[in-house]
């Protein structure tokens, strides 16, 4: 009953501040919102709650960080990427494809984990042509291999945006996916595969 008045009160606060358009959230309010929303959640979700240097920064920022905060950030993000041990960045395609598919993973009703994590890729783009489910929080993937003419500059650049993103573009959107350990590296390679591949039915 107290942590429900505790958010009830803080809820309201919030909502008596600003405008739906216009909301400026009070970093301590937004912290006891969090730790409320996570008081049940298993142990080990707990380091969830607390942002790391970059999501304060981009928080603080509202996702513009001024140009040298945007450099730390590129080269924190490039510090964290880790590379195939056999130096390949391209695996199976179609394993990719089944990545990108699936949305499965790090959410209550998948705890505790049955099912390899996806990517949920289809969430935010545009990718095959047969696809007719897709987001537009991100750019479209079609032939974007196609496009790039399938370069291994361009492979290394796919391969570092998934693992971790803020390392082409601070504040990012797109979730960290290797740095964070959401994907393993040869889901990755698979992921790679998939957007660059020339016989990957994103480049058809």
């Amino acid at each position: 009953m107290k942590r429900h008045l505790i958010l009830v009160t803080v809820a309201a606060a919030l909502a008596s501040t600003a405008s739906a358009q216009d909301v400026k959230l009070d970093p301590l309010h937004a912290d006891v919102l969090m730790k409320f929303a996570f008081s049940q959640a298993p142990k080990d979700w707990v380091g969830r709650v607390d942002q790391d240097e970059t999501m304060k920064v981009c928080s603080a920022t509202r996702n513009a960080p001024s140009a040298a905060e945007g450099d730390k950030i590129m080269a924190a993000a490039k510090a964290t990427i880790k590379y195939p041990d056999d130096g390949k960045l391209m695996g199976d395609w179609k394993k990719g494809e089944q990545w990108a598919q699936s949305g499965y993973g790090m959410r209550f009703t998948d705890y505790p984990p049955q099912n390899p994590t996806g990517g949920n890729c289809y969430a935010c783009h545009q990718m095959t042509q047969a696809e007719l489910s897709y987001g537009t929080v991100g750019p479209s993937l079609r032939e974007y291999g196609k496009i790039r003419k399938y370069a291994e500059s361009d492979v290394k650049a796919v391969y570092d945006k998934i693992y971790n993103a803020h390392a082409s573009f601070p504040c990012s959107l797109m979730p960290r996916l290797g740095t964070n350990a959401v994907l393993t590296i040869d889901q990755i390679k698979d992921l790679v595969a998939l957007v660059m591949s020339p016989e990957s039915p994103v480049n058809k």
